[in-house]
């Protein structure tokens, strides 16, 4: 087996980045007693400074030592972007315990599932989500997993929580109405009962966050990351952002903490950076403009179709942007044509800066390459960042493709992972060392590097529907479906949607003696709530007598594919012909 020896161009930085030897925890910290009295977050226009912040933290994980958590033990996450999850997830760092961080609109199943993976001896949630966390957990193989219930209203300002409580937050005035779960509340008055907090140990070689990722074979894969990976990412985002991170700064964190970007870039790196998170638990395309707006964070981050959206929004059409120092796009492929719109929209906005697209994977965090500041080269993802390799190489080896030339591309660094949980044969067929025993990550995604390094993504080699800026993969939906009485075979596509990227789509091919009819359609999407998260539900059900196949037999998705395509395009044709019919208008 040949290895990867290639120099690869980088900027021209020194490749030594320096980054806090400590846990996650005690880079947030060091943070905090520089500057404590700046603002850690601002939650709905309720500020908390960083001083405040890690006494909050300190509290709660007083009390998750109180609840009898110990070091190396998993506590599940499910949370949007509000205080508790960012307090929850540093306090379980500092006294060593791992974050399973996941979705909170996973579906009964997926949870029930997550906490039995990452054996969880406690999860924390919504109120909202609170009855679909009980019957999970109901079902997990610890049946009496304690669940802790956040509330909105506890850390809104006072003149929005009374408001919402009127509106929505009495509706769960009775929770928690089980045995063994507790109020966030109450579960910090549980601090008192720990007069001291454990030693804090750092060590560079054990898991501190479980991110799941959806996996080819139907099952979600936890992937193990490190207190470095999170810091050292956090480093290169200082180097790669182009200008100087300081208190006062605001990062519009609306990506979800649950995910590789929201928690790696949005939050935790911000965090270490001194700058103020302007936390946001939801938004619509509309909200998200008006936010930036109003709001005037210095750095913003989404998915394509956002950027897309903003720009028709009213409220941007008088914006001043001149307060944007960096503008982020991830998720799915940002498109030359959107990217050439959206520079010169933020320029028509007084902002000095352009979108710059990311790539990555959740194996190593998130991002690992970025388009530069000030450059840009037609359809490149950019230049690796400080510390990661990259290279392209036929498909599954290390034989190395000559720049221009299309491969897969694999790439290797210190925020790489440290594998993925329970999952030997994933590890192996991921992760694999070259003749210098160094570790590379194949990423089933094929590119192309040209002379200069930079990084051009081509295509998917592994099946993945990307919709929302969240992964689907087809087999896991797939297999649910199967599991249904009715259904005896079934494919799952994605079909080009303007506000999703991409929308499910299932062909399925009922059983002999099952009726086609619209009470069948919602009688396996109601199935398939059960079992797949809200964003990865099937929109639509197309039943056929027989599915198209390969000649060894498999279902040929890619003949599915290609006849959406040609459904979407014959659609576009017919509308752009009877708008050509309608007479003009005097």
């Amino acid at each position: 087996m040949s290895s990867v020896t290639k120099q690869i161009p980088y900027t021209q930085e020194p490749r030594d980045l320096p980054f806090p030897k400590a846990t996650m925890y005690g880079a947030v910290n060091a943070a905090a007693e520089k500057y404590p009295e700046a603002i850690a977050y601002n939650f709905m226009g309720k500020k908390t400074t960083y001083g405040t912040m890690m006494k909050k933290i300190d509290q709660a994980a007083k009390a998750f030592v109180a609840q009898g958590i110990r070091r190396g033990d998993a506590v599940t996450i499910s949370m949007p972007n509000v205080p508790q999850a960012i307090l929850a997830l540093y306090a379980l760092n500092r006294i060593g315990a791992i974050a399973n961080m996941i979705h909170p609109l996973s579906s009964q199943k997926e949870i029930t599932f997550y906490l039995d993976d990452s054996d969880s001896k406690m999860i924390l949630t919504m109120d909202l989500f609170y009855e679909k966390t009980v019957k999970a957990r109901a079902e997990a193989k610890n049946a009496k997993t304690t669940i802790i219930v956040a509330r909105m209203e506890d850390e809104l300002p006072s003149y929005l929580a009374a408001g919402f409580y009127v509106k929505t937050g009495r509706k769960f005035m009775q929770f928690p109405n089980r045995p063994d779960s507790i109020t966030w509340k109450n579960f910090l008055k549980d601090a008192a009962l720990t007069p001291e907090l454990p030693e804090e140990i750092y060590d560079p070689t054990k898991c501190s966050v479980l991110l799941y990722s959806g996996g080819t074979s139907g099952y979600p894969k936890g992937i193990m990351l490190t207190d470095d990976n999170f810091n050292i990412l956090g480093m290169q985002i200082r180097s790669a952002c182009g200008c100087d991170l300081h208190p006062g700064l605001v990062f519009l964190s609306v990506m979800p903490v649950f995910h590789g970007f929201g928690l790696g870039i949005g939050i935790h790196a911000m965090l270490e950076n001194s700058v103020t998170l302007l936390l946001v638990p939801q938004f619509t395309n509309a909200s998200y403009a008006k936010m930036v707006a109003k709001q005037k964070p210095n750095f913003i981050a989404g998915v394509p179709t956002i950027y897309a959206a903003m720009m028709k929004e009213d409220v941007m059409k008088d914006a001043d942007l001149s307060c944007l120092m960096g503008v982020y796009s991830g998720g799915d492929t940002l498109p030359p044509e959107l990217k050439h719109q959206f520079d010169q929209f933020l320029k028509e906005h007084n902002a000095s800066v352009q979108i710059r697209e990311g790539y990555g994977l959740t194996e190593c965090v998130t991002a690992s390459c970025l388009t530069p500041v000030d450059t840009y080269k037609e359809n490149s993802i950019g230049l690796p960042l400080r510390e990661m390799e990259y290279a392209v190489v036929n498909p599954g080896t290390f034989d190395e493709r000559p720049r221009g030339e299309e491969g897969e591309i694999i790439l290797r660094g210190p925020t790489v992972m440290l594998g993925y949980h329970n999952r030997p044969e994933a590890n192996a067929e991921t992760m694999k060392k070259d003749r210098e025993g160094r570790t590379w990550v194949f990423t089933g995604d094929a590119g192309v590097m040209d002379e200069d390094g930079y990084v051009y993504f081509k295509q998917r080699l592994k099946r993945m529907i990307v919709t929302n800026g969240y992964n689907v993969y087809p087999g896991q939906i797939e297999n649910v479906l199967l599991e249904h009485p009715d259904v005896d075979s079934c494919c799952i596509i994605g079909v080009p949607d303007p506000k999703r990227i991409q929308r499910v789509r299932a062909y399925v091919v009922l059983k002999p003696g099952v009726e086609q009819s619209e009470e069948e359609k919602q009688k396996l999407i109601e199935h398939c709530k059960l079992y797949v998260a809200a964003y990865a539900k099937p929109r639509e059900i197309i039943f056929r007598d027989d599915l198209p196949k390969t000649l060894v037999g498999k279902v040929a998705y890619h003949v599915l594919e290609e006849e959406a395509q040609a459904e979407l395009e014959a659609q576009k044709a017919e509308a752009a012909k009877e708008t050509a019919d309608q007479p003009e208008s005097k």
